[in-house]
C-alpha cells in the first residue's frame, strides 16, 4: 500500500522527473567534453528546469504546456542557426531537450515506470554510438534491401494471397506456395546472417554448419571448390559432411511448420541421421589435426539468398511439383512417388519436399514421409557426385563416400521405416 502511494504520489513524480532531467544533462555534459564542445545549450541544471517547466505546464493545462514546447522549440531554432555558422550541426542536443521536456505529460498520462523506461532507452542510445561506429566498418547497406525483401515476402505479400486452392491440377493454394517461399527465405537467411556477421572467420567447419542452415548443396560446391588444392583432405570433408546433419535439421523443422503429423513420423529418422551424420564429422574433424592448412583463412563466397528473382523461381518450382507430384501420384500411385521422390533429389528438393507437405494429395503421411526420405537421400548422392567433381582429390574421395553412404542409408530407411509401419 505504501508503495502504491509513493507511485502515484505528486510529489514523488515531481522529483523523479527533475532527477531524470538531471541525469540526462549529465549525459549531454560528458558528451560535450568527450567532443570538446565548448558551445552548448545550458548546463546540467537547464534539463533540469526545462524537466520542471514541462512538469508544471502539464499539471495546469494542455494548452500552457503546447505554448511551452513551441517557446522552447522557438529557442533551440535560434540556437541551432547560431550552431550552424559555426559548423556544428548535430542535432541531438535538441532532441534531448524537447525530449526532457515530455517528462512531465509523461509521467501525468502514463506512469513513472513508463518514465523510467524511457530514460534507460535514451541512456542506452546515447550511449551506443561507440558500438555502431565499429558496426558500420563491417556493415553492408545491402543489408537493409534485404531485410526490407524478407519483409516484403513475408508482410505484405502474404497476407494478400488466397487461401483457396489455384485447380484441381494444382492442388496448392497461393497462400501456401508463398509461405514455402517465405519460410525457405527465412531459414536461408539466418545461416547468412550468422555466417556472414558472426561466424565469417571461424573456420570451414564452422561455414559447413551454417551452410547446411540455407543450402547444403551450394555448401557443398563451395569447400569443394576451395578442397582442389589438396590441403586437409579431413578438414575440407569434415566441413562437407556437417552441412548434410544441419540440412536433416532443417528439413525438419520446415516439416514441423507445414505439418506436424508428418513432422512427427520423421522426428526419429532424420535425428538418427543428424546425430550418424555428426559422429562421422567428428571423426573427419580429428584426423584433421594433422593438416597443416590454416582454417581461418576463408573467403565468404556465400550470397544473397533473398533475391526475388530466386524467390520467383523458387515458386513457380514449388507449383511445378505440386503438378508433377498431382500427376504421378494419380497416375502411377505411391509407387511413382517414390521414383519421383529419387529423381527429384538430383535438383533442388525444397520445392518438392514443400508441394508434399502444402498440397491435398491422396497419399498418407506415411507415404509423404517416405518419398521425403528417398528425395533427400538421393540429395546426398548429388552431393557426393559434386564434391568429388569439384575437388577431384582426397577430399573429394572422403567427402564422396561419406555423403553416398549417407544417402544410401537415408533412402534405405525411408523404405524400412514405411514398411515396417504398413
Amino acid at each position: 500500500m505504501f508503495l502504491d502511494y509513493l507511485l502515484h504520489a505528486q510529489w514523488v513524480s515531481l522529483v523523479v522527473v527533475i532527477i531524470a532531467g538531471l541525469l540526462i544533462g549529465l549525459e549531454v555534459k560528458a558528451h560535450s567534453v568527450n567532443k570538446n564542445l565548448t558551445k552548448e545549450i545550458g548546463s546540467v541544471r537547464t534539463f533540469s528546469f526545462i524537466a520542471l517547466i514541462g512538469y508544471i505546464f502539464a499539471s495546469i493545462s494542455m494548452n500552457l504546456f503546447i505554448v511551452g514546447y513551441i517557446a522552447i522549440v522557438m529557442h533551440l531554432l535560434l540556437f541551432y542557426n547560431s550552431k550552424l555558422k559555426t559548423t556544428k550541426s548535430g542535432i541531438i542536443i535538441f532532441l534531448l531537450s524537447t525530449l526532457v521536456y515530455s517528462f512531465g505529460m509523461i509521467v501525468i498520462k502514463f506512469n513513472i515506470w513508463f518514465l523510467l523506461t524511457i530514460f534507460v532507452a535514451v541512456v542506452f542510445i546515447s550511449n551506443i554510438n561507440k558500438r555502431l561506429e565499429h558496426f558500420y566498418t563491417i556493415f553492408d547497406e545491402k543489408e537493409i534491401e534485404i531485410f526490407a525483401k524478407l519483409l516484403l515476402l513475408s508482410g505484405v505479400v502474404l497476407p494478400l494471397l488466397p487461401h483457396k486452392e489455384i485447380s484441381d491440377l494444382i492442388p496448392v493454394s497461393y497462400f501456401k506456395i508463398w509461405l514455402a517461399v517465405v519460410v525457405v527465405s527465412l531459414f536461408s537467411y539466418i545461416g547468412y546472417i550468422l555466417k556472414k556477421y558472426l561466424f565469417n572467420d571461424k573456420g570451414y567447419l564452422i561455414t559447413g554448419i551454417l551452410g547446411g542452415i540455407y543450402s547444403s548443396t551450394a555448401t557443398t560446391i563451395v569447400l569443394a571448390k576451395k578442397a582442389s588444392s589438396g590441403n586437409a583432405p579431413y578438414l575440407f570433408s569434415s566441413s562437407i559432411v556437417v552441412a548434410t546433419a544441419l540440412m536433416y535439421l532443417r528439413l525438419l523443422g520446415i516439416t514441423y511448420a507445414f505439418n506436424f503429423e508428418i513432422a512427427q513420423i520423421l522426428l526419429l529418422p532424420f535425428v538418427t541421421l543428424t546425430l550418424l551424420t555428426l559422429v562421422v564429422t567428428l571423426f573427419l574433424y580429428r584426423k584433421s589435426k594433422k593438416d597443416t592448412i590454416n582454417p581461418h583463412n576463408t573467403t565468404n563466397e556465400d550470397k544473397n539468398p533473398l533475391e526475388l528473382s530466386t524467390a520467383f523461381l523458387f515458386a513457380f518450382l514449388f507449383i511445378v511439383m505440386a503438378v508433377l507430384t498431382h500427376f504421378v501420384l494419380n497416375k502411377y500411385g505411391n509407387i511413382g512417388l517414390n521414383i519421383l521422390s529419387f529423381i527429384v533429389g538430383f535438383t533442388d528438393i525444397d520445392p518438392f519436399v514443400l508441394s508434399i507437405l502444402s498440397s491435398k494429395f491422396s497419399v498418407t503421411s506415411q507415404n509423404a514421409a517416405t518419398a521425403i526420405l528417398i528425395a533427400t537421400g538421393s540429395n546426398n548422392i548429388l552431393k557426393a557426385f559434386y564434391a568429388y567433381i569439384f575437388s577431384k582429390n582426397s577430399a573429394g574421395k572422403i567427402s564422396a563416400l561419406s555423403l553416398s553412404l549417407l544417402g544410401i542409408l537415408t533412402i534405405a530407411i525411408g523404405f524400412l521405416h514405411h514398411n515396417g509401419v504398413s
